[in-house]
């Protein structure tokens, strides 16, 4: 049975629930497993609760409550890290180099380079039809739309070959980015500790997640998904994951040669063309931003 795993907000605080169709199931209700009660407590034994809540999905009799009426948070409220891919989509490389009046990017591989991640504060995690306070210090916060992989096993050192057994599955991800505060003001461009990637990348309410995690076992090819972002109904970003310069297993066997992936830790795997930088547009109070990609739903966060 095919069922999206999230976090729902209940009378007792955020719980985890599996919704089948149009009805949300309070997982640990159904399995009696107190680990069960929140989306991490089920990754950290992804290999034995899989089979309880594939069990939940197909169970007769579970009413549960209509997904219409449910309040729905971030699937991980606060992860255990955030690894986000920068530059990884070809056309969105060459739009921010136009930005800063360079020429186009060569392909990293032809130049013998590696993915390159950032880190994005897991406090900075929001969900969909949640609203996001931009900072005050800020006057060009941008949007990122992004596939997000879950961690579902713990992963070191692992092949490209094998990394996506690693996936437990996917989201739909905005990496909202204050531009303006990617430099700090008094260093001298080009010089050392002139970037600031904290204030740029890990305001409150900066990494949008959800609705839910669609197993990656129900993804045919998620290198291979349309993509689209839009505020006030107004198309900014439409493009295809297969546009990636470094796709998810390059990805997950990179990271994975310099540090310990968890059950839980979440991957952001670049954004295409159509940010706002590349424009000269940026978002303000009022504005609504969603971000599709095929298969997985949408998220949809109001600036304010």
């Amino acid at each position: 049975m095919t069922y999206r795993l999230a976090t729902y907000q209940s009378a007792d605080g955020p719980r985890a629930a599996v919704i089948v169709g149009e009805r949300v199931i309070d997982v640990a209700k159904a399995t009696r497993v107190k680990a069960d009660e929140t989306v991490q407590g089920i990754l950290d034994d992804w290999t034995k609760a899989k089979a309880r809540l594939e069990a939940v999905s197909t169970r007769q009799g579970l009413r549960g409550q209509p997904l219409s009426k449910v309040k729905l948070l971030a699937p991980i409220p606060v992860p255990g890290a955030i690894y986000c891919a920068g530059s990884n989509y070809g056309d969105h490389a060459a739009e921010m180099a136009r930005a800063k009046g360079l020429a186009p990017p060569a392909d990293p591989h032809d130049l013998g380079l590696e993915p390159w991640h950032f880190i994005k504060s897991s406090r900075s995690v929001t969900g969909s039809n949640q609203s996001v306070k931009l900072p005050v210090a800020s006057k060009k916060v941008d949007w990122e739309a992004e596939l997000a992989v879950v961690i579902g096993r713990k992963a070191r050192d692992v092949s490209q070959k094998d990394a996506l057994k690693y996936v437990m599955g996917y989201m739909v991800g905005n990496d909202l980015s204050a531009r303006d505060l990617s430099r700090r003001a008094a260093a001298q461009p080009g010089t050392l500790f002139a970037t600031d990637w904290t204030s740029h990348k890990s305001f409150d309410g900066a990494c949008p997640l959800g609705p839910w995690i669609t197993l990656a076992r129900d993804v045919k090819d998620p290198h291979d998904l349309a993509i689209e972002l839009d505020i006030n109904g107004v198309m900014k970003q439409n493009s295809n994951t297969r546009h990636m310069i470094f796709d998810i297993r390059e990805q997950i066997s990179f990271l994975s040669s310099r540090i310990t992936l968890y059950p839980g830790d979440i991957i952001m795997t670049g954004t295409p063309d159509g940010v706002g930088n590349g424009r000269g547009e940026f978002l303000a109070a009022g504005d609504v931003v969603r971000v599709r990609i095929e298969g997985l739903g949408e998220i949809v966060n109001k600036m304010t």
